[in-house]
C-alpha cells in the first residue's frame, strides 16, 4: 500500500537545498554567534543573513525579526509580552478559530487573571467583523490576537480590515502568520501589524 502525506500546513519536507544549508551550518559553521573570534563571527553573519531574508519576506526591518523555536513560542511571547504591557487591561480578544497554540496561551493567561473574549465566524469562516468591533470599544482590551490563515480550513481572514479595527481603538493586535508566510503575501507594513 503506498503511503500519501497530507500535512503539509503542519510540517513539510524540507527542499533538499534547505537540508544542504542546514548540514553544513551545523557541521562547519557551529560557532557561537556571539563570539568575538573569526568562527563565531562567520556563524553571525550566517544569523544576520538569514534575519535579513526573513525581514524581506515580511516586509519589516531586519532589526524587527526576533528567532524562537517556532510558532507556539512566537505566540506565548507576544501575547504575554502585550499583556504587561497593557497592564491593567486584561482582556484579550481572539477568533472562535484559532490555532491550539494561541488558545492555550488564552486559557493560561486566564488562569492569572484575563478574561478571554472569542469573536465569530460566519458559515464560510469568515470573522464577525461588526462582534469585533463591539468589543474594541471596552477600555479594558489588552490586545487582539488572530491568525491570518486558518491551518484548518484555508479560510484566510482580512487582516488589514482587522489592522485598521484595532488601530482605531488603539488597541495593539498580534497575528499569527505562521500558516500564510511563504503561501499568501505578507507584508507587516502594509498589513498596520503591530506583532506577527
Amino acid at each position: 500500500m503506498q503511503s500519501v502525506y497530507l500535512d503539509n500546513n503542519a510540517t513539510t519536507r524540507p527542499l533538499t537545498e534547505v537540508i544542504s544549508a542546514m548540514g553544513a551550518a551545523m557541521s562547519d559553521d557551529y560557532a557561537n554567534p556571539s563570539s568575538m573570534h573569526r568562527p563565531g563571527q562567520h556563524a553571525r553573519k550566517l544569523v544576520d543573513d538569514a534575519r535579513a531574508q526573513v525581514a524581506a519576506l515580511m516586509g519589516c526591518d531586519a532589526s524587527e525579526v526576533l528567532f524562537s523555536s517556532g510558532g507556539t513560542e512566537s505566540i506565548n511571547a507576544a501575547i504575554y509580552a502585550l499583556l504587561k504591557l497593557r497592564a491593567p487591561r486584561r482582556k484579550i480578544v481572539i477568533s472562535a478559530v484559532e490555532h491550539s497554540a494561541t488558545q492555550g496561551a488564552c486559557e493560561e493567561a486566564a488562569r492569572a487573571g484575563a478574561m478571554i473574549v472569542e469573536v465569530g465566524v460566519n458559515e464560510s469562516g469568515d470573522l464577525d467583523m461588526d462582534q469585533l468591533r463591539h468589543e474594541l470599544t471596552s477600555d479594558d482590551v489588552a490586545l487582539v490576537s488572530m491568525m491570518w490563515a486558518n491551518n484548518e480550513t484555508g479560510v484566510i481572514f482580512d487582516v488589514p480590515a482587522i489592522a485598521d479595527e484595532c488601530r482605531r481603538a488603539k488597541v495593539p493586535f498580534h497575528c499569527d502568520a505562521t500558516q500564510a508566510l511563504g503561501k499568501i503575501p505578507v507584508n507587516v507594513r502594509a498589513a498596520n501589524l503591530d506583532m506577527m
